[in-house]
């Protein structure tokens, strides 16, 4: 359940679930976007419960503008949020406390009843102004003259004898609005648009939001992987998975490269294993979507190198490529092989150009120009019609390679240029792109695929990190699952196509830092225990399967609005000289439901149950007197009346002569 606290003072929202670890913080506006992430503060504890601190109780010096108290299991924790100022500790800031709600009451209880309406009287935060409340007197005291014993007197007016003046929490200064997108001055909506906003919050849930991500149990791990290469390029996902193997890169002379297969996990031998050896330094590489044998490899020599995997796995070390593509000039960047059509891959490279590739025919068949500078990724559209890139020059583009080299679209993108990805998510309908903004923060950023020229419709800001996010989006949920090479968070949201756009779900947190995560085909879903994606995650010397699932009750049918029927992708639509001649094609269709499962949407109903007594108990419950005359009523109908004989005096003795001598 999500638990909200809203301060109407600083127009500041909270939002914490029970059970969840994570506290987030909007700012809740007048005007678009009405609500805006100032913080997502990580807890160590799992949220019990969570209550505001009154205003009065601020380190208003500090410019302290809220404190939240989260319930743990086994304490009490002070989340504290404060606004960096330059004089902070020093002077009172009035632009960031408005005058808040005193604590005096405006009317009577029967005042209320009868019709009165008044307003509770409103004082100032300024430490020196507020009001000095009298002090209340114990039932049955007198009230003291002015010159009474000190511990009677009001409280003073400064706020740091309060024990929740200073934080407890050692997370809290890190997870603060200043170390996220920076509070700033001026909270003052009003009380409709908030309350607009709000419920406007609150009613756009995601059925993912719990979603939880697990690592499987040991027995399927792969482990005691050695030499692991891990300064692949920015552009290159680390390593590439299929349902059969995995491929990874080593960090041996001569671009080698390990495959393990997923049928034999378990621990590797320490003696050397048979590799695929590309002679060169390893740029990016990708399986073929329609062929788990076949490994595309691009080097640092401008050349691509088609492999073939031997069934059953590598047996010996293979020297000799299937096929050579040349055609770029200098170093590729990245790879990616068609959606549907079989043998029809994409390179980008450093002398700007993006190449369409003919596998059937080992030909090159079209050069795409208009890039100024590194393209950092390529994705092609669910249909296979267009390719979208997003480029280091802060452009995003998309191109129609059979009908035109120059792009059809173009639009701005990421400020920053450290690195950016792109994906097609909702139908193809818009674009999402993560990079960095000017300031070196990861962040997201959705595009209308229609109109890129009018810039990116929505985006969030994530958090301060070296290495890109490389999104995985699931057209069945529309859920995208973001991580970074040398990460340990890995987040999770789902994309709908309107406001607000990205709804963030319950992140997973590793171990220990991750080389990559990739992804396996949905039919590798365990439907019984809702698991909607699984991946292999590749650590410095194991993979390790990650199951992401959905927490639901009635596991025993099929959870079909999670699973609509999906995608048959790992099988081609048509051939490369089909599509490169104008021809279009789509997937077929898999329905993911077991036999000897029933969809849930199709479960009998079952009567609903009363939670609560009904009225009449209440109206009928005994007074507190009533209750303790009936129980002085049965205790002396138990103990008898004190006038009546005891039971031990009707006893007859016995005669004398009956006792021994």
């Amino acid at each position: 359940m999500l638990v909200p606290l809203f301060d109407d003072d600083t127009g500041l929202l909270m939002l914490a679930g029970l059970g969840d670890t994570a506290i987030d913080c909007f700012e809740v506006s007048t005007s678009e976007p009405f609500l805006t992430q100032v913080s997502h503060c990580m807890t160590d504890a799992s949220t019990r419960g969570i209550a505001m601190v009154p205003k009065l109780a601020l380190e208003v010096i500090s410019c302290e503008v809220t404190r939240v108290l989260q319930l743990t299991d086994s304490c009490i924790v002070p989340i504290s949020y404060q606004v960096p100022r330059k004089n902070s500790g020093h002077e009172f800031h009035d632009d960031l406390y408005p005058d808040t709600v005193g604590t005096t009451p405006a009317m009577s209880a029967e005042e209320w009843w009868q019709g009165g309406n008044k307003q509770v009287e409103k004082v100032s935060l300024h430490p020196g102004k507020r009001p000095k409340p009298a002090a209340k007197q114990p039932p049955g005291k007198k009230e003291l003259p002015s010159g009474g014993s000190k511990e009677d007197q009001p409280r003073g007016s400064s706020t740091s004898s309060s024990p929740l003046s200073t934080p407890s929490s050692s997370a809290a200064p890190s997870h603060s609005p200043s170390s996220t997108s920076g509070l700033s001055s001026g909270f003052l909506p009003s009380p409709s648009q908030s309350g607009k906003a709000i419920q406007n919050l609150m009613g756009t849930t995601s059925k993912f939001r719990h979603i939880q991500g697990a690592v499987m149990h040991r027995n399927k791990h792969i482990t005691n992987i050695r030499n692991l290469n891990l300064t692949t390029p920015g552009e290159c996902d680390g390593f590439c998975v299929n349902r059969q193997r995995v491929a990874v890169p080593l960090a041996i002379s001569g671009g080698q490269i390990a495959v393990f297969e997923r049928s034999g996990p378990g621990r590797q031998p320490d003696t050397a294993l048979p590799t695929i050896q590309n002679s060169v330094n390893v740029a990016d590489f990708s399986w073929d979507p329609f062929d788990t044998h076949r490994l595309a490899v691009a080097g640092d020599d401008a050349k691509i190198r088609v492999w073939q995997v031997p069934k059953g796995g590598l047996k010996e070390t293979l020297t000799e490529p299937k096929l050579v593509l040349q055609g770029h000039t200098e170093k590729i960047y990245s790879i990616k092989f068609h959606p549907l059509a079989s043998g029809v891959l994409v390179s980008s490279s450093y002398d700007l150009t993006v190449r369409l590739w003919n596998l059937e025919s080992g030909e090159q068949v079209k050069v795409l120009t208009g890039h100024q500078d590194q393209v950092f990724g390529i994705a092609w559209s669910p249909d296979g019609k267009l390719l979208a890139t997003v480029c280091k020059d802060g452009k995003v583009r998309v191109y129609d390679p059979r009908n035109s080299t120059a792009p059809v679209q173009e639009g701005p993108g990421p400020e920053g240029h450290r690195g950016a990805r792109v994906v097609w998510v909702c139908d193809g309908k818009y674009l999402l792109v993560s990079g960095f903004d000017n300031r070196s923060e990861r962040g997201l950023y959705l595009f209308s695929a229609d109109s890129l020229s009018s810039g990116p419709i929505a985006n969030a800001a994530l958090n301060v990190a070296p290495s890109t996010l490389i999104p995985f989006y699931d057209p069945d949920t529309s859920v995208v699952i973001l991580t970074g090479k040398g990460d340990t968070r890995v987040y999770i949201y789902e994309v709908v196509p309107e406001d607000p756009y990205f709804i963030e779900c319950s992140s997973f947190n590793s171990p220990e830092p991750h080389k990559g995560l990739a992804f396996l085909p949905k039919t590798e879903c365990n439907v019984r225990d809702v698991e909607i994606a699984v991946g292999l995650m590749l650590t410095k010397t194991t993979i390790e399967p990650v199951a992401f699932r959905v927490p639901r009750v009635k596991k025993d049918f099929f959870q079909d609005d999670v699973y609509p029927d999906t995608d048959v992708w790992w099988e081609p639509a048509l051939t490369a000289s089909a599509w490169l001649s104008g021809s279009n094609g789509q997937h077929k269709k898999l329905s993911l439901k077991p036999k000897d499962m029933t969809p849930v949407s199709e479960a009998p109903k079952e009567a609903p149950v009363r939670k609560y007594l009904p009225s009449s108990v209440y109206l009928e419950e005994k007074t507190d007197e009533q209750k303790k005359e009936e129980l002085l009523s049965a205790m002396v109908a138990k103990l008898g009346n004190m006038d009546d004989p005891l039971p031990q005096e009707s006893y007859e003795g016995v005669d004398d002569e009956e006792w021994d001598d």
